[in-house]
């Protein structure tokens, strides 16, 4: 008892260190770009829920910094903001909570330090919540600084029983327009946007006029599709963005960048076209200097991430062409690195300098890096900070500035300021540092990290390589327990980006090895591709090989190797543990995928399924039963009887992706093996990323390891 308690005293210890380390949220340059504003986010233990606050910087003409706020300002309650393009106002969408399942929603406009208007959007009642997520979310000025566009929930009409005892109905005579409630329809099914999304069933576009403050929802917007991530058109006569079709049924959107989408047009009276082609995915679109729109753009089917376009359309004859274009494996660019393709999720909001260029950011292998692309000759140049080993996101551009956050695995994030140079000197890009917020523990920033690239010698397969980061505290003449890591996804990756994870892992004495398996986005489309059809084999081999490999070249115990991964990287864990159960002594699953077949039906994204599997997805006609058996085959449910590895299940009861009755089948059969076996059920969603669950998950996850391992 007193080892479990030292054990879990040290645990808390690291965590709550850890957690008053804040993240880059993100970060602006006003119109001089001699003022920059840092948001930041930190964990608050004792109010159970995040703060965000922001910092302000005053730079000289050569980005010093000469002056910064005193004190940060705490922002937790401001959900969207949106400078105007002369800088004359601010705008917010703040929401504030009243109780604990009441909130109002209010639009602030800001002139300076005077609060110019404030609006009760919730008892204005004419739409839903404010939209304020990465897929729909946006506010945004007109050119003039006249008006402002958003997205909201569209405002359902009221309903009532088909029997309902009330006063004589009586006709309105007040001119509001209000009908009567609609009878018999509140219990009809609603869809909505699957994980993350829910309660989000059908958007409309709003438009706030200052001078009036009159608010009008746009219409002509076809029925049943959903608009987001609008702006104004250059000259203010109408709003581009993006629509999804809604049916034959909204699959979770979050995190699936393969939805049909439209990018449209829609004139403020009303006008509708559509400005992309059919078959496609689109997202952030965005205005260049010369008025051309740009988006990023993939094939609407197959994985549920994977390499996009650059493209352009052109304000002549409307063709639509690639800037850059879906990339296999690699090509070399002007700066003369090796480049992948694009797999960012969005463009940054503002991304063009005021010659025209393009800046974006995207995963490249284990790293994040950014880039800056001539939109005329489509020529790339890497602008990342080169002076160690990181990742580089791009938060702001402003004329030839920009505002990037930088951290690594060793080093938590800080924005960083540069100067873009001139077309053909962008490798001489220098980056400066301008906050200095807390540095990592000892034991974290003096780890040891190393790039693994590995390969599968032999192997008549079409994708033979993957990637891997070590991370290992160091500690001189002792063997470390190794927890080895896939990611999630499957089409996803991990980066040389700070994590609190990681860190909590090498404070408390182990090595871990995130594996970026074949399949894994930044690698190029045809790793991307690789895995489909081999879910439960090439992903469950990739890993298998890189903890060979660890073993061979690293300080590593062999008999305290240990498995976590949540998500698709629950679902490899839970193979591993039992296609090879005489190597790994330690399991911690985060909502894994246990039951392809049995998931097929309960999901928000019931295509994964499918196209993992290695089939196109359909709904329509027969039910395959050989394409259920496939489906249970690749499972780790196949393996679960040869299981012998201690094993923690961490689940979430709201959990629309992996619903968490596939932990809990699992969890039994386990069980009725005699395997040691612990459920932890949580009041959160897939990513189990609340502070109480984190908090949670991440102590007793740890604890499980060092119990387990004797350490």
């Amino acid at each position: 008892m007193l080892k479990m308690s030292s054990q879990l005293d040290s645990i808390i210890s690291a965590y709550k260190t850890l957690t008053k380390i804040p993240s880059v949220a993100g970060g602006k340059l006003n119109n001089a770009a001699n003022r920059v504003t840092a948001k930041w986010s930190v964990r608050n233990l004792d109010k159970g829920m995040n703060t965000a606050y922001t910092t302000s910087y005053s730079l000289d003409g050569n980005l010093n910094v000469i002056a910064q706020s005193d004190f940060g300002m705490d922002v937790s309650n401001e959900k969207l903001s949106a400078v105007s393009p002369r800088e004359t106002f601010k705008a917010l969408i703040r929401e504030e909570k009243n109780g604990k399942d009441s909130k109002k929603q209010y639009l602030e406009l800001w002139s300076k330090n005077t609060l110019a208007h404030s609006v009760d959007l919730t008892s204005l009642d004419i739409h839903g919540d404010v939209y304020a997520d990465s897929e729909f979310g946006s506010l945004d000025w007109s050119p003039d600084e006249t008006s402002l566009v958003y997205v909201a929930e569209k405002k359902l009409p009221k309903f009532e029983p088909y029997i309902k005892r009330k006063a004589e109905d009586k006709p309105k005579l007040d001119g509001s327009g209000e009908t009567a409630p609609k009878k018999g329809e509140e219990y009809i099914y609603r869809q909505d946007w699957g994980e993350q999304l829910v309660g989000k069933h059908l958007s409309v576009v709003v438009v706030f006029q200052l001078a009036t403050e009159t608010f009008t929802v746009l219409g002509g917007i076809p029925e049943g599709m959903c608009p987001g991530q609008v702006r104004f058109s250059p000259d203010g006569g109408s709003v581009v963005g993006v629509v999804w079709e809604s049916e034959p049924r909204r699959l979770g959107l979050i995190f699936c960048t393969n939805r049909p989408s439209y990018i449209f047009e829609c004139t403020l009276d009303g006008s509708f076209r559509k400005l992309s082609g059919e078959g496609v995915a689109v997202r952030s679109p965005r205005w260049s200097p010369g008025g051309e729109l740009v988006w990023l753009q993939r094939r609407a089917d197959g994985p549920h991430h994977a390499c996009h376009q650059l493209v352009r359309r052109n304000k002549q004859n409307g063709a639509v062409s690639p800037i850059i274009d879906i990339i296999d494996t690699e090509v070399k660019i002007a700066t003369g690195e090796s480049f992948h393709g694009v797999y960012c999720q969005a463009l940054p909001a503002r991304c063009f300098t005021s010659d025209g260029r393009l800046v974006l950011s995207s995963p490249q292998k284990n790293e994040v890096r950014s880039y800056i692309v001539d939109l005329g000759s489509g020529k790339i140049s890497d602008i990342s900070n080169k002076s160690c080993p990181c990742s580089t996101s791009v938060l702001d551009v402003r004329g030839d500035v920009i505002l990037a956050a930088c951290s690594s695995l060793t080093t938590p994030g800080q924005v960083y300021i540069a100067r873009l140079p001139s077309p053909g000197s962008e490798a001489d890009i220098k980056w400066s540092r301008i906050t200095c917020n807390s540095e990592a523990p000892p034991a974290v920033s003096s780890a040891t990290l190393q790039y693994l690239h590995l390969q599968h010698q032999d192997s008549q397969d079409t994708v033979k390589s993957f990637t891997a980061l070590y991370l290992a505290p160091k500690i001189e003449n002792k063997q470390l327990p190794l927890i080895v890591w896939p990611h999630g996804g499957p089409h996803s990756n991990f980066v040389n980006a700070f994590s609190i994870e990681a860190a909590l892992f090498s404070m408390l004495g182990f090595a871990s090895l995130q594996v970026n398996y074949r399949g894994s986005t930044g690698a190029g489309q045809d790793s991307v591709h690789f895995l489909l059809k081999r879910v439960g084999d090439a992903d469950v081999k990739d890993c298998k090989l890189a903890t060979d490999y660890a073993l061979k070249t690293f300080p590593i115990d062999p008999k305290k190797v240990c498995l976590t991964g949540g998500s698709h990287g629950g679902f490899l864990v839970t193979h591993l543990s039992g296609q090879y159960p005489d190597v790994y002594a330690a399991v911690v699953s985060r909502n894994p995928v246990t039951d392809v077949a049995s998931m097929f039906n309960s999901t928000d994204i019931a295509d994964w399924c499918a196209v993992e599997a290695g089939f196109e997805f359909t709904e329509k006609g027969p039910v395959s039963e050989d394409q259920l058996l496939a489906m249970r085959r690749c499972s780790p449910i196949a393996h679960v009887h040869k299981v012998k590895a201690p094993t923690a299940l961490m689940l979430g009861s709201g959990d629309k992706r992996v619903p968490h009755f596939q932990g809990l089948e699992y969890a039994r059969r386990l069980k009725a093996n005699g395997v040691t076996t612990r459920i932890y059920m949580y009041d959160d969603n897939h990513s189990l990323s609340s502070p109480a669950a984190e908090m949670d998950n991440l102590i007793n996850g740890t604890h499980w390891f060092m119990e387990h391992l004797n350490l």
